[in-house]
């Protein structure tokens, strides 16, 4: 039996149909995973279906009958739940005052906190979650942060649970614990859709898949087992995409850009604890790590956003000191960790947020002045070179999708030629398509004899594209290792602070 259906769905917004004449039906007790290229519409068919959006036609039906969703409240109550990829938590809450807030059991005009602590206690156990009530989110992993989500959606009876991009933040342990939670809430009946880009992650958790390209439903009963990852890459983007770019180093130079003694300390915490690296020219670096083990810390330093305790950087042995502007200046490109918070202007224009910082630019001025001429036809090119997806550079930034959105930090940054480039997360929520683009243009500027620094969650990214890995945990460097020195589950292990044991990294290299 069908949970729900959506007929006949249309959405569109000024410009774009996100949304044209899409169907759509989840079964009782089966993980659907809905794949699709960055504006295909994949957020915005599950955000008319949550309340979030109201779409333009069409009708949906759960449990038999015709619903109207007036706002993500009718959809709550209703048993529909979703979890957003930034996650709706209060940090300074605890993880029962987060998932009770707006559902509290009352006593009178009181919460009864007794009968919601019980209730939280229990699903807790349920679900193996391992997570005490009484902590404060601000202390908790992004794992377990994911787990609050999902128990807020149980906590308010949800039948329908939607996960936008759950795996993005995730280490591979972590994913191995969400994929267990998911069969067992699969189990107990509920029904569930993943929103993802990660088609490996797919093919591991879904029992069918739904492809979206360009507002269409091109196909709505795969099945993983006859799907392949290259089928459903062609399927998304429309045609062959070359996945896990592999493309050894072959001109590694001198070294080009150097850190000594990188101190930082916030709140009276240490949070990077005097390390040193360097990157050559023509080679990248990655650093693999769990998010909050001194990556942010890291990365504010080495752009000139903080002013760390101590360190000393060199460029081609220039020492280099100052505000973001003059690391900009010097050559050093940033592909900030949170497009949102540090990489756009969201209420600006996408032609605005792509010279933003680079404004002073000869190649953006005449006479001195900017240039709307040499703005507009640079914007175009970036637009038309990076495949951002929107009807005009003089639409606001925040009407893109997050890919979009992406692929405008990407595109500013590449289109400078910086000498350093520092990558955090570079792929993160963008389509296969753009995913290889953006591999490929990384692993293009490494050969051109470009310094590059990738951070990155994503083991898979860090293992294909690096020349050279390191690991970070709680502000040091851990481990040094060639690709392919250690298989994925040894540096996950050692992203969570764990060891590996000589005598069995062959056992585990075989597992993996």
């Amino acid at each position: 039996m069908d949970m729900l259906q959506m007929k006949n769905i249309s959405k569109s917004f000024p410009g774009t149909k996100a949304l044209d004449s899409v169907d759509f039906y989840l079964k009782e007790q089966e993980i659907l995973s809905l794949l699709g290229e960055n504006g295909a519409g994949k957020t915005t068919l599950m955000k008319v279906l949550y309340g979030m959006l109201h779409p333009d036609t069409g009708e949906i039906y759960y449990k038999g009958e015709q619903i109207h969703q007036k706002s993500p409240l009718d959809a709550i109550n209703k048993g529909i739940c979703m979890v957003h990829q930034h996650f709706m938590l209060v940090p300074a809450f605890t993880v029962m005052d987060n998932i009770i807030v707006g559902n509290e059991p009352k006593s009178g005009l009181f919460v009864d906190e007794k009968k919601a602590r019980e209730e939280v206690k229990a699903l807790i156990s349920r679900f193996n979650f391992n997570i005490n009530p009484d902590t404060r989110v601000e202390k908790l992993s992004v794992g377990e942060q994911q787990r609050v989500e999902i128990l807020k959606a149980l906590y308010r009876k949800a039948d329908v649970i939607i996960l936008d991009e759950p795996t993005a933040v995730l280490t591979p342990h972590e994913v191995d614990s969400l994929f267990v939670i998911l069969r067992k809430l699969k189990e107990e009946g509920k029904s569930i859709v993943i929103i993802t880009h990660k088609l490996r992650e797919t093919m591991a958790i879904a029992d069918r898949i739904n492809v979206l390209r360009d507002g269409r439903m091109i196909e709505t009963d795969i099945d993983p087992k006859n799907a392949t990852i290259h089928s459903l890459s062609e399927m998304m983007v429309g045609r062959q995409v070359a996945l896990g770019i592999k493309r050894p180093a072959k001109n590694i130079g001198g070294v080009a850009f150097k850190v000594e003694h990188l101190k930082v300390v916030e709140d009276g915490v240490v949070k990077i604890k005097g390390i040193d690296f360097s990157i050559r020219r023509g080679e990248i670096l990655g650093i693999a790590g769990i998010e909050g083990n001194g990556q942010t810390q890291l990365l504010e330093s080495l752009t000139g956003l903080n002013t760390p305790v101590s360190m000393k950087i060199t460029l081609d042995g220039k020492e280099i000191k100052g505000s973001a502007d003059k690391f900009l200046r010097s050559g050093i490109g940033h592909i900030p960790e949170d497009r949102l918070t540090m990489g756009l202007a969201t209420e600006m224009t996408i032609r605005d947020n792509l010279i933003l910082g680079y404004h002073k630019s000869p190649s953006l001025q005449k006479n001195g002045i900017l240039s709307s001429k040499k703005i507009n036809d640079y914007s175009n090119k970036c637009r038309e070179d990076f495949n951002i997806k929107t009807p005009s550079i003089d639409v606001k930034a925040k009407s893109l999708s997050g890919g979009n959105q992406q692929k405008i930090v990407i595109a500013r940054t590449f289109s400078h030629n910086p000498d350093v480039i520092i990558a955090a997360h570079p792929t993160r929520g963008v389509d296969v398509g753009a995913m290889e683009y953006i591999h490929s243009k990384l692993l293009d500027l490494r050969d051109e004899g470009k310094a590059v620094l990738l951070i990155s969650a994503d083991l898979d990214e860090v293992r294909s594209l690096s020349d050279r890995i390191l690991v970070l945990y709680e502000g040091k460097i851990v481990s040094e290792s060639m690709p392919g020195d250690l298989s994925e589950v040894q540096l996950g292990l050692l992203m969570t602070g764990n060891k590996i044991d000589e005598e069995v990294k062959d056992e585990i290299r075989e597992i993996d």
